[in-house]
């Protein structure tokens, strides 16, 4: 391996130099550090990762904490896309990602523990039961925390804008002339709460009242429990025109359902998903959809917890809000000519 004496040597300066120069230190040139850096890259240098955490006292590694119902790991249609988004804005920084978990060579452990003995510097936190002990544990802790898609006090969250997002889809599908909306909603979350207060308003501006059988409740990217959902509807004696799924995932479930019956999307009844994955897009018809901006929730979700680590004082802990953006698709019928 290429040491910092080889580049002090084959830039004729002292090692002392070449260490200010990596380290970005301001005490030296910058013709010098440009020297520096130039010959450390055509020489293949990799600074040691166990030297510079003796350093800088960081590891510079970050955890991420993701458990879903489903365990679907990194196969998640949609968090694997902002993990994407995180992992690249990570490295661009310098830092490599963990993944913590409640098992230590199975071994039952906390995750608080669990990312003492990694030695993450920071962890964000999505896709989780938020309300157990072990989560509040590790958010209460002195470990730097990121959450995706939950706010706690005191700690920075990086959220999707669900009230709005929701608004946008129900009042494209009232603006098709549809006032018989069904919503197949996810189990209770801040997200849940955030989407169907959000579908309650924008309904309710329109005087339009919700009957109870037309808001079953599933799991979230659970296609077979949305397919039994729609069935339900689909059986009532005054069904929906149009149908909100909790997730494009379920949308399936219930695209399976209807085409099993013999009935026609838009034609014979109207769907709507939400997370703008990539297959909505080649479905047939398409599938009306709210996406997701994954790339920046995953890129402001590493930036923020980088800057908590690094810059702890001057970081604002505060609710980021990303916006998404409505996919028409074909789905859903016009009924409003």
């Amino acid at each position: 391996m290429v040491s910092m004496k080889d580049i002090a040597k084959q830039c004729n300066v002292s090692v002392a130099s070449v260490s200010k120069a990596l380290n970005g230190y301001p005490d030296i040139s910058e013709e010098t550090r440009q020297l520096i850096l130039n010959t450390a890259s055509e020489m293949g240098y990799l600074p040691n990762s166990s030297a510079r955490s003796l350093k800088t006292k960081r590891s510079h590694n970050l955890g991420v904490l993701f458990v879903d119902e489903a365990m679907s790991g990194l196969t998640h249609d949609y968090f694997n896309h902002v993990l994407e988004s995180f992992k690249r804005t990570a490295e661009s920084r310098g830092y490599d990602i963990t993944f913590t978990s409640g098992n230590l060579s199975g071994q039952h452990i906390s995750y608080y523990d669990h990312c003492r003995y990694r030695g993450v510097d920071g962890v964000v936190i999505a896709c989780i039961d938020f309300f157990t002990e072990e989560v509040q544990q590790l958010v209460q802790s002195e470990i730097p925390v990121v959450t995706i898609d939950h706010v706690f006090d005191g700690r920075i969250a990086v959220v999707s804008n669900n009230i709005q997002g929701m608004e946008d889809l129900v009042t494209y599908v009232l603006q098709r002339g549809h006032r018989k909306i069904a919503y197949i909603h996810g189990e209770d979350s801040s997200v849940t709460r955030s989407r169907l207060g959000s579908f309650y308003r924008t309904l309710q501006k329109k005087h339009i009242d919700v009957p109870d059988e037309y808001m079953p409740v599933i799991p979230y990217r659970d296609a077979e429990a949305a397919a039994m959902a729609t069935s339900e509807l689909l059986d009532l004696k005054d069904p929906p025109t149009c149908i909100l799924y909790p997730d494009d995932f379920s949308a399936l479930g219930g695209i399976n359902e209807i085409h099993e019956r013999g009935l026609r999307i838009p034609d014979d009844i109207s769907i709507a998903g939400y997370d703008g994955l990539t297959f909505a897009r080649i479905l047939e018809p398409r599938l009306t959809t709210l996406c997701q901006d994954t790339e920046t929730i995953g890129q402001l979700a590493a930036k923020k917890l980088i800057g908590l680590i690094e810059n702890p004082k001057a970081t604002i802990i505060d609710k980021f809000t990303v916006d998404g953006r409505l996919f028409p698709g074909a789905s859903v019928r016009n009924l409003a000519k």
